[in-house]
């Protein structure tokens, strides 16, 4: 820990020192970036939240091949893997579990009824994400239930102008990616394709995959009244070796799919803004507990999102209002949970007010919710941001935030495992404080926060004896912890170079609880220290150095080195991926090691 805090002093003595060597050289526009994750759209830069944005070249330049190993480079953000290829992975956002981060696509809300384990089945290829808009902290008052801890919004890339591109991947493990993505403009409609296939041995025992992703982007009537329309399909296959048992008899295999289909449009005169969308999520699940006996154990769940939603903005003398609502029926079809449904509706309401020469903002809001099982709530919260000066402002939040249980929590039942149908929503207040800086081509922020939780779920056993663990609404726990991150870009013979650190600090009391007696609620990440080297030193070779250093409240500590290098030859980019360079031997999510040392080559074309 001491070499991490004092390798960040030293990082930020070194920005320090760059910005006043290079102020010129500016290219980094994120802070004129429009957040759109939200009904009063704002520029990044006046947005009164902490938030980070990782925009398309980012995307494009870094090591990871996948939203999953992406996201693994933010500090604060905790992705819990159990493989390669973005197969399975969990989303958990300043230690909160992974049914509370919520994930959107352009906005569309991708809660999973049945389990939070699916919410980055939903994540879409890289190769049409225009950037990723993280947004931490409560987030209930802006997107309703789930957003308990963040939420993560991926937004598409609006058009590709005539393009073609193709990409072949192949690497440790049997790995093989391939994938095409076409875009197509006409005189008034455009259209954006991508089909990727990914596939892999897999690097121990039972942890093969063959995975697809499809994706389809269209907008019509470009010239009249704008129609959009969104539609992406997901097929994974993939070995579960020890992802949920530690038996050495069971041979666990899983089946997952994920489907959204939206359509959009939007109204909008001087002062109001409207946009209308209809919706219908699908997903499905199959889990065998021995593979090639499926009449051993088998689950099946079969789930359904059908919503409308409408979100408006109306500029007024006294400021901005934002409102909107959201109205959807939720179902499920299981051999284990049942045959249940729910209607779901949130009515949005928050403004937006600018006081001292539009220096200071408030902006207090809230979100009323109902659901045919949990009946009526309401989530008020409140951002203030102060402008120092052009470069420095400062701001804090406050909110409350839940989530509701889901259909695993309340009824699922095997033989060590079982939900209850009388849980009560999480609840939290959330409190935090920061200060953004934004000068040329440096960024940075500093955010301190403060989570009060009530009722959190955790499957509990009552001794050490006993070998079932029950859903329960356990006691009061208090998570607090602070935030830093940072940007820089900078020339060295003509060519910008990137530097990014983040680090984050996070404690809770859970453990002092449950400790022997928990299942789920242990395993936070205490220390998370990231930082990434994006660097060109010559005209066709771009290169980057990812570090990741965790450690988590159960002692685990390691640190973990990947990289890239890519090689531009005209219309071709050849690329090599080297993944955990140092062969550490550590665990991320349950019982199930992450691989050694590998690498990925490939080959991208476009036209």
């Amino acid at each position: 820990m001491k070499v991490t805090i004092m390798f960040l002093g030293f990082s930020l003595l070194s920005l320090m020192q760059f910005q006043a060597q290079d102020e010129n050289s500016k290219r980094d526009t994120l802070k004129e970036v429009i957040i759109t994750s939200t009904r009063i759209e704002l520029p990044f830069k006046k947005d009164s939240r902490t938030m980070i944005i990782i925009n398309a070249a980012t995307i494009k330049n870094s090591a990871a091949t996948n939203v999953a190993d992406l996201l693994q480079q933010v500090a604060g953000v905790d992705i819990r893997r159990r493989g390669t290829g973005g197969g399975q992975a969990d989303l958990y956002i300043r230690g909160g579990g992974f049914d509370q981060t919520l994930l959107l696509i352009d906005g569309i809300k991708m809660d999973d009824a049945q389990t939070g384990h699916h919410t980055l089945n939903a994540a879409l290829p890289i190769e049409v994400i225009e950037r990723i808009e993280i947004i931490k902290g409560p987030a209930a008052r802006v997107f309703g239930q789930n957003a308990f801890t963040g939420a993560i919004n991926i937004v598409t890339k609006k058009s590709l102008e005539d393009t073609v591109s193709l990409n072949a991947e192949t690497g440790s493990f049997g790995q093989i990616n391939s994938s095409v993505t076409v875009g197509k403009e006409f005189s008034n409609r455009s259209i954006i394709a991508h089909a990727g296939i990914l596939t892999s041995d897999g690097y121990r025992n039972n942890s093969d995959y063959n995975n697809a992703n499809y994706f389809l982007k269209g907008t019509f009537n470009k010239k009249n009244q704008p129609i959009e329309l969104l539609a992406t399909f997901f097929d994974k296959k993939f070995g579960a070796e020890n992802f949920y048992t530690t038996n050495p008899t069971f041979n666990e295999y899983e089946e997952t799919q994920n489907s959204l289909v939206g359509v959009s449009t939007t109204f909008q005169t001087e002062k109001l803004k409207i946009k209308p969308r209809v919706y219908w999520r699908r997903g499905q699940d199959i889990f065998l507990l021995r593979r090639n006996n499926p009449a051993f154990y088998r689950n099946l769940h079969i789930t359904n999102k059908v919503g409308f939603e409408t979100n408006a903005s109306y500029t007024s003398n006294i400021g901005i209002t934002g409102f909107g609502i959201d109205i959807s029926r939720v179902s499920i079809s299981s051999n284990n949970l049942g045959k249940r449904d729910r209607m779901m509706a949130n009515l949005f309401l928050e403004h937006r007010f600018q006081l001292l020469d539009a220096k200071l903002d408030i902006t207090p809001g809230v979100a009323i919710t109902y659901f045919s099982d949990f009946k009526f709530q309401a989530f008020p919260g409140i951002d203030v941001g102060y402008q120092v000066s052009e470069n420095v402002k400062i701001y804090g939040n406050l909110g409350t935030t839940y989530r509701i249980p889901t259909y695993t929590d309340l009824y699922y039942a095997d033989p060590v495992t079982i939900g209850n149908p009388n849980l009560q929503p999480e609840e939290a207040f959330s409190q935090e404080i920061g200060v953004k800086f934004n000068r040329g081509n440096f960024s940075g922020s500093v955010a301190f926060f403060n989570r009060d939780a009530t009722n959190l779920i955790d499957y509990i056993r009552p001794n050490t004896n006993e070998t079932v663990f029950s859903a329960n609404n356990i006691t009061e726990v208090n998570t607090q912890g602070f935030e830093f991150d940072a940007n820089y870009n900078f020339k060295i013979s003509d060519f910008y170079q990137t530097l990014a650190i983040g680090y984050s600090f996070l404690e809770d009391d859970i453990l002092d609880q449950n400790k022997d007696l928990s299942r789920y609620s242990l395993n936070t990440l205490r220390h998370h220290f990231t930082t990434r080297f994006s660097s060109k030193f010559f005209k066709n070779v771009t290169q980057n150095i990812i570090y990741k250093h965790a450690e988590r409240t159960t002692g685990q500590s390691y640190n973990v080195w990947d990289a890239s290098v890519i090689f531009n030859v005209s219309k071709f980019d050849i690329t090599f991926t080297a993944n955990n360079i140092f062969n550490t031997n550590y665990i991320e999510s349950g019982f199930v090691p992450m691989p050694g040392s590998n690498i990925l080559l490939g080959l991208r074309f476009g036209m």
